[in-house]
């Protein structure tokens, strides 16, 4: 069964693959009649494959990437933000997110690292949406699908985007991907990090590494196995339910506001067209 779930997560055709991602975010930004994108540069994986993608369905032309460093932030993270921009060569811009945070803060200066840095994201995010006004774009998505099913991530912060081309891949597809498309080796190889403060680790808040939530995960959602039979494929109990009950209680990061119906037609519930009609 490990086995299994370890095939499960390899991608058979990484050509097809980025083909069907490059094509649905042209697709999609030509639907609603924009043609640049804005994406957050963070230094990682993730915003580094999604920008790669970007590139290649809009003309590196049209993509902004910006990297908005907290002055805790990694110089490394800074470098690599950098470092995909000018691979692509992209527009970039850097934009220091201190003097805000810290001026909030200054009220607050008790606050847990946790509220600190669901603050940036929001932030930074604020930032794009502000560019994106600006240049006439659509924000692009960074979340992966690990994420998104443990509800690792900032509701309206780094979870929120116009188009998401990664949120049907795992941590470890992203990865996979991310060499596929030339992202370079240095940032597909270093520790997945939010870069919430100094030695912060993604692997090390959540608790166990993506290899092996991704593959509690694949089980779980796509091959619809129970609890018992993740534990009979060898995964620990305690993991296991972990794992389920992070995916259980971030459900409410998955949804749109809940609307309550009183009409005939009721947005997102019974009027579904909107991302269909384009302009």
């Amino acid at each position: 069964m490990r086995d299994r779930l370890i095939e499960e997560l390899k991608i058979e055709d990484r050509e097809f693959i980025r083909e069907v991602l490059v094509n649905f975010i042209r697709e999609e930004f030509h639907k609603a009649g924009f043609k640049k994108a804005v994406i957050g540069l963070s230094g990682g994986v993730d915003s580094a494959l999604a920008a790669f993608l970007g590139a290649l369905a809009l003309g590196r032309e049209n993509v902004i990437g910006i990297s908005m460093p907290y002055k805790t932030s990694s110089p490394l993270s800074r470098e690599d933000a950098r470092l995909v921009a000018e691979t692509l060569g992209i527009e970039f811009h850097e934009i220091e997110i201190t003097p805000q945070i810290d001026a909030y803060y200054s009220l607050f200066p008790d606050a847990d690292p946790v509220r600190r840095g669901n603050k940036m994201a929001r932030e930074r995010m604020s930032i794009l949406y502000d560019f994106a006004h600006w240049r006439g774009a659509l924000v692009l998505g960074t979340s992966n699908k690990s994420e998104l099913l443990i509800g690792y991530s900032t509701r309206w912060g780094d979870s929120a985007h116009d188009i998401n081309p990664l949120g049907d891949l795992y941590k470890t597809q992203v990865w996979e991907m991310a060499s596929f498309v030339g992202v370079p080796e240095r940032i597909v190889k270093k520790k997945p990090s939010a870069d919430l403060w100094p030695g912060q680790t993604d692997e090390g808040e959540i608790g166990l590494t993506y290899h092996t939530l991704d593959q509690i995960l694949v089980g779980y959602v796509d091959l619809r196995l129970k609890r018992e039979d993740l534990i009979e494929a060898g995964f620990e109990p305690k993991v296991v339910d972990r794992v389920l009950t992070m995916v259980k209680r971030s459900q409410y990061k998955r949804k749109l506001p809940i609307i309550c119906k009183i009409a005939r037609r009721t947005v997102d519930k019974d009027f579904l067209y909107l991302r269909d009609w384009g302009l």
